[in-house]
């Protein structure tokens, strides 16, 4: 590699790490940036996924005080992910990426648009928040597909299915989307380096940056008001719903 392409790769890396610390899709900005440099698409990807997951021990610490109230989900969600996960990780190596691609900026925009509108949907009475857990549990399965398989926005539709389940704190959501997601990653990253689809190089700079951009962008999106944060959840998957669209149909 260059110095410039380590440079840019540890730039992405870092700005990837933030945006997956707040809301996910930081594989839109990591995935570019290895195409840029000549990596074949399905190895970018794998590389994109290796290259992140060890960065998401970053959030995870910086959302350790908000662990111990999501304790009681973490049980229920964890199985159906690591099935998912291997399922989607399995298809990547099945299927090229195109294939699956058209459908990523319908999904995104669809996720993006479910969690602007959870506060005005969610239900109040016990028997409807037991029936969503359940709902979002089984969702959890197609999730973890994708997740393993591409991953961006994997964060806002997590995001999503936790509203509608009955939560309400943004950071507690935020702490089980990052371990649910990081657990996705493991999976999928221990599967890409058997398969030899890793460009260990490039994923050693992407883990550079985003070890910082992960632990900084979480900690600071737990200073910002959850309001706030909600905001910039949508706008960042409508960004990133854009941007898709635009690669697919542009």
């Amino acid at each position: 590699m260059t110095t410039l392409e380590i440079l840019s790769l540890i730039a992405a890396g870092c700005a990837a790490g933030a945006v997956n610390a707040v809301a996910g899709g930081g594989t839109m900005l990591t995935f570019p940036v290895l195409l840029m440099c000549g990596t074949p698409p399905v190895m970018a990807n794998a590389t994109s996924t290796v290259g992140l997951v060890i960065g998401t021990a970053g959030s995870i610490v910086s959302f350790r005080g908000h662990l111990k109230a999501i304790r009681e989900l973490l049980w229920r969600f964890i199985p159906i992910c690591l099935v998912g996960a291997a399922l989607g990780s399995w298809l990547l190596t099945q299927t090229t990426d195109d294939q699956f691609s058209k459908l990523i900026p319908f999904l995104v925009l669809f996720a993006t648009v479910l969690f602007f509108l959870q506060g005005f949907l969610r239900k109040s009475a016990t028997q409807a928040k037991s029936k969503a857990l359940w709902f979002s549990i089984a969702l959890q399965l197609p999730v973890a597909i994708y997740g393993a398989f591409f991953g961006a926005g994997i964060g806002i539709l997590m995001l999503a299915s936790f509203g509608f389940m009955g939560m309400t704190n943004i950071h507690e959501m935020n702490a089980l989307k990052n371990l649910l997601g990081s657990l996705i990653n493991v999976v999928a990253a221990t599967w890409f380096i058997a398969a030899g689809m890793v460009n260990w190089p490039q994923a050693l700079a992407l883990t550079a940056g985003a070890l910082i951009g992960y632990y900084f962008g979480a900690q600071y999106s737990q200073r910002i008001e959850p309001k706030r944060v909600r905001q910039l959840i949508t706008a960042i998957g409508l960004i990133i719903s854009m941007v898709m669209f635009w690669r697919q149909f542009g």
